[in-house]
Formats: C-alpha cells, sequence, structure tokens
C-alpha cells in the first residue's frame, strides 16, 4: 500500500500546523485547568490517539470510507438516539454516553464527520440531479433527522454548526442560484420573526435558558438578562487585560481574571479568554492565524480533489474548523450570544480532538489524491 502513494504530495504543512495547535490547546488547557493532571493527561492521550487516527486515514483510499454511507449515517442516528435514552447529563443537557472500554464520548462530536462522510457521497452520486427538488427534499429530510436529534439533547449550538457545514457542502457541490436566492428569501423574513416571537416569549422549543441568552445578545444593556452576560463581560476583560504580550502562561497574578474564578469553562468553551489573558493580542493572533491556514488548506486542496466526493470531504471540515473557531471567539468576545462551543484543536475535550483529527486524515487523504497536474 505504501508503495502506492506518493509522500511527496503529502501536506506536511497541514500536519504542522495540527502540531502546533495541539501542543499549544496542551499548554492553554494545563494552563486554565490550574495543572490539573486528569484534565491535561485527557488532552494528551486525545492529541496523541488523534494524531494516530489522522495519519492512519490519511493512507486509507476515502472512497473506501465513503462507500461506508449507509453504516455512517446508520451509526450518527444510532448514538444520537442513544443518547436520548440513556445519556449522561450534566449542566441540564444530555450530551454524552457512557461506552465500555472507552468511556464517556460526546456523539454530536463524531456526528459532524459521519454526515461530512455521508453528504459528500450523497452528492457526488446525484449531483447530475441535485437541483431536482424530489433530491433536495430527500438530502432536508436525511438533515433534519441527526439535527433534530442533537437539537433535541438540548444542543443549540451544534446542530447549528451541522446545519452551517452541510449548507457549505450543497453550495460547494454547485447547487443552482436560484435555490440559494430562494431559501435566502425564506430565511431573512423568518428570522426577524423567530426574534421578534422569542422577545414575547411564543418560541416553545426553544429552552428558558437559550432564550434568555439570545435576548441578552440582542438587549445588552437591559438589567434583567444581566446575569447572562456574566461570562462574557469576564471574558472580554481577561482578554483586553492581556494587551500586547500577554500576561505569560501558568501566571498566577492577583490580578488574573482566571485565577479570581471569574470564568467557568475556561479550559473549554472560553478559552480564548485564557489566551487572550495570558498570551495577549499578539498570541491570540498568530493562533487565528494557524487556523486561518488550516482553512484555507482544506479549501485548497478541495480545489485541486480529482473528484466531488474529495472535494466535499473538504469543504466540509473547512466549513467546521472555520465557522467553529469563529463561534467560539465571537461568544469569548461578545459578538456571539453565549453558547457552547469547542475551539479546534485547542479545548478540552477528547471527543471534540478525535473528530477534529479525523476529519483532518480524510483531508489529507483527499490531497494524496489530487488531480492529475495539480
Amino acid at each position: 500500500m505504501f508503495s502506492e502513494i506518493n509522500f511527496k504530495q503529502y501536506n506536511y504543512r497541514l500536519v504542522l500546523y495540527m502540531m502546533i495547535l495541539s501542543v499549544i490547546g496542551i499548554l492553554v488547557v494545563a494552563s486554565a485547568s490550574n495543572h490539573d493532571s486528569s484534565t491535561v493527561t485527557k488532552q494528551i492521550i486525545g492529541v496523541m490517539v488523534g494524531f494516530a487516527l489522522a495519519i492512519g486515514l490519511s493512507i486509507i483510499d476515502y472512497h473506501n470510507i465513503t462507500k461506508l454511507y449507509v453504516l455512517v449515517y446508520a451509526g450518527c442516528i444510532i448514538l444520537l438516539g442513544a443518547v436520548l435514552v440513556m445519556g449522561h447529563t450534566a449542566g441540564g443537557a444530555t450530551r454524552w454516553i457512557n461506552l465500555p472500554g472507552i468511556g464517556r464520548i460526546q456523539p454530536s462530536e463524531f456526528v459532524k464527520i459521519g454526515l461530512i462522510i455521508f453528504f459528500s457521497w450523497y452528492w457526488n452520486k446525484y449531483q447530475e440531479k441535485m437541483n431536482m427538488p424530489v433530491m433536495i427534499g430527500i438530502a432536508a429530510g436525511l438533515a433534519v433527522i441527526p439535527i433534530g436529534l442533537i437539537f433535541a439533547e438540548p444542543n443549540l449550538s451544534t446542530s447549528l454548526v451541522v446545519t452551517i457545514i452541510i449548507l457549505c457542502m450543497v453550495f460547494s457541490a454547485g447547487i443552482s442560484y436560484r435555490w440559494i436566492f430562494g431559501v435566502l428569501a425564506v430565511i431573512i423574513p423568518a428570522g426577524a420573526l423567530f426574534i421578534f416571537l422569542l422577545t414575547k416569549g411564543l418560541i416553545p422549543f426553544i429552552h428558558d435558558y437559550q432564550a434568555r441568552r439570545i435576548l441578552a445578545w440582542i438587549y445588552p444593556h437591559a438589567e434583567q438578562y444581566a446575569e447572562n452576560l456574566y461570562q462574557q463581560k469576564n471574558s472580554i476583560m481577561a482578554i483586553s487585560s492581556g494587551q500586547l504580550q500577554g500576561k505569560g502562561l501558568f501566571n498566577t497574578t492577583i490580578a488574573s481574571v482566571k485565577d479570581g474564578n471569574f470564568l467557568s469553562a475556561g479550559e473549554t468553551d472560553f478559552i480564548f479568554a485564557i489566551i487572550g489573558e495570558e498570551m495577549g493580542f499578539r498570541g491570540s493572533v498568530i493562533i487565528i492565524l494557524i487556523l486561518a491556514f488550516v482553512v484555507f488548506e482544506c479549501l485548497y486542496m478541495a480545489s485541486r480533489a480529482k473528484d466531488l466526493s474529495g472535494r466535499l470531504i473538504c469543504t466540509g471540515m473547512a466549513a467546521l474548523i472555520g465557522f467553529q473557531a469563529f463561534a467560539n471567539i465571537a461568544v469569548a468576545t461578545q459578538i456571539f450570544p453565549n453558547t457552547g462551543l469547542p475551539l479546534p484543536f485547542i479545548s478540552s475535550g477528547v471527543s471534540s480532538l478525535i473528530s477534529i483529527f479525523i476529519g483532518m486524515g480524510l483531508v489529507l487523504n483527499v490531497g494524496l489524491q489530487r488531480k492529475i497536474g495539480n
């Protein structure tokens, strides 16, 4: 098998970017968790296992994986269903399951990759018919089931990420602009109506805490929502206090937002606040740039993929990393409503880490099988 692989085409830049982000992630998680050995050990294990899977998958023809589309999609539904039936509940949400011999995992993280695989097969198979209403309807139905199960956990943020990923893949597949403008013509007024009904408390499927977070973002100066902005205000304070150079990793100064326990979920959802405080503007920009380089490499390999399924795998991963990184930073800086999404490669969380590496392994394999002449 190795004799058939041209390692000169291997994207070593992408591997280097992943290594840099992973090392930074371990260091920042160690600082954010105050050197909690269990948290740091899990992060290191997640990186090591993730890298091994990424390298292993990078030398397996991605077509052999997309051929398993039925098993991949069924596995996504079964895992999400298992979460609702026998999942572990924490913080008012049921998002995890315990697997014998493996431990606790968050299936929705792996479902992101599973759906990228499934829809890369689907649109490659039906690319000549993709503008037919029946094919759009089938795709929408297949997407709604896992998105609905994720939303029911409840996990509004991840269901939004999955929706964005699928929409980006559909756009990359070459859907007609008539469909795009038609959807926008419905979504824009529907979004305005949603916000109006939300302010009146007339959206039954949105939980109260979700509604309050959204309303706090819309009305940031309203007294009744001040509590919902507490985390984000402290996050902004931490980022701004880092100034240009930051206070340094593992700092224990009395003025530290982290060490003053003004932030919760500092090693996960608000890890960018720790980065801003300890690594400063300079360190924050470097991390954003490296994440942008990862997205660029995914899109670059998408442009050179030898078929549509390869292009969609790369596009899906670019959308996942790009949007999720943007959303995590946007929450930390109060550009978005407060919601929980990990910063790719950096936030604590084994499921998130391993799933991202699995997706990147597929991207690396697409890069190995580029079009002739590229």
